[in-house]
């Protein structure tokens, strides 16, 4: 009888068009690409990572300052692929690649179209390696318009576009923390959102204080979730803190 009622569940997913997802048997790995609002000591990253339940776990790449083509000229982006090559064959070795920040600005020397043409070569590279690129569009900053506490500044708009962009491109997974962390700070407002600015003054709207990278690492860890279920048992919840971010309220 059991075997009766298993198939006719099994048919009627199948009738129904529902996907019958598989998921891996092996445990996965995280390696972290990306510039300050990934890197340590002022990043999601090390708040994402903390949120992993053995045997998942990760390593944080991000660097301070990084643009796309520094982060590859300095040996960096080797370092991630090489971490790959080691895991993959034990690991599903995940990689976030989160650029944008340094690459915006004038003195960069790169240009708009580098840029994304970096960001899909990362990810092809990646998935050629046997690992899952996650494409992961840029932190928002905390900035707010002179006398409005609700109006966020979207200032990473074409960056996150091309975040999309390549995950399109490259058949990627997006992960895209710039809406869900833009769409957060306007919800809780000005003051709320200056709570997870980094220093000592606590004037740097770009980077996180400890606090602040565990609130939007908990947001990551969510949003692959999302992107990927399967990787629901590789984290810790904290129903507490996602119930806060995904309701609006200040964590």
């Amino acid at each position: 009888m059991s075997h009766l009622i298993y198939g006719f569940l099994t048919l009627s997913v199948l009738v129904a068009g529902w996907p019958v997802t598989e998921c891996s048997s092996k445990p996965p790995a995280f390696f972290l690409a990306g510039d300050s609002t990934t890197a340590p000591d002022g990043g999601w990253g090390n708040g994402l990572l903390a949120t992993l339940k053995r045997p998942a776990w990760g390593v944080n790449i991000g660097k301070s300052g990084a643009t796309t083509a520094s982060f590859l000229a300095g040996g960096y982006w080797a370092n991630v692929t090489q971490h790959v090559k080691d895991n993959v064959e034990k690991y599903d070795s995940y990689v976030t690649i989160s650029f944008g920040h340094n690459d915006q600005k004038s003195t960069s020397g790169v240009t708009f179209e580098q840029y994304q043409e970096t960001l899909i070569k990362f990810a092809n590279e990646i998935k050629s390696l046997g690992g899952k690129p996650l494409l992961t569009s840029s932190l928002t900053r905390r900035v707010f318009p002179s006398g409005q506490d609700h109006n966020a500044t979207d200032s990473l708009h074409d960056q996150r576009l091309a975040a999309i962009a390549a995950a399109e491109t490259t058949n990627s997974t997006i992960i895209d923390l710039n809406d869900a962390s833009l769409k957060y700070i306007d919800a809780i407002g000005k003051a709320a959102a200056q709570e997870y600015n980094y220093g000592a003054d606590m004037s740097d709207t770009t980077h996180l204080n400890p606090h602040g990278e565990t609130v939007f690492g908990r947001m990551v860890a969510d949003l692959i979730v999302r992107a990927e279920p399967c990787l629901k048992r590789s984290f810790t919840p904290n129903k507490t803190l996602s119930d806060l971010i995904w309701s609006d309220q200040p964590a």
